[in-house]
């Protein structure tokens, strides 16, 4: 894989991760509790656009961690890397617009963004390298 693709999927599973959550501190009705944290960060101005982070930008950000850990698959083939990676966003795009009719979509949500956080946290201290193949190693 070449640099610039590991250094978009890098870039692009934090952003996605950061934007997935920033998006959840605008929708106070939705998120009570991460609406209570960005008010007590001084993003409380952000409830006035609550309908565009809701059905935009959590899914635009959720969909941009998934697309970038997938490619990351490319660079370092690891499965269990790629599937702890891919867990969050699945779970926030698929609460979304799957599961959004049920109770417990706050929980499952809050849920994924965890996973997408711890998980943009492992990526940042431990980075994924790529794996030995059996093609390099036969030659």
């Amino acid at each position: 894989m070449s640099l610039k693709v590991g250094f978009i999927t890098r870039i692009g599973d934090k952003t996605g991760a950061l934007g997935t959550l920033i998006s959840g501190f605008g929708c106070a009705v939705c998120f009570p509790a991460l609406a209570s944290i960005g008010a007590a960060l001084g993003m409380g101005f952000l409830a006035q656009w609550e309908g565009l982070f809701v059905h935009v930008l959590l899914p635009l950000f959720a969909a941009l961690a998934l697309l970038a850990n997938l490619l990351g698959w490319l660079g370092h083939r690891q499965w269990l890397r790629t599937l702890l990676g891919v867990a969050g966003p699945l779970l926030v795009l698929i609460t979304r617009y799957l599961l959004w009719a049920y109770s417990w979509r706050n929980t499952a949500i809050y849920m994924g963004l965890a996973m997408m956080l711890i998980f943009a946290a492992w990526d940042l201290f431990a980075p994924g390298h790529r794996r030995c193949t059996t093609e390099a190693t036969a030659g």
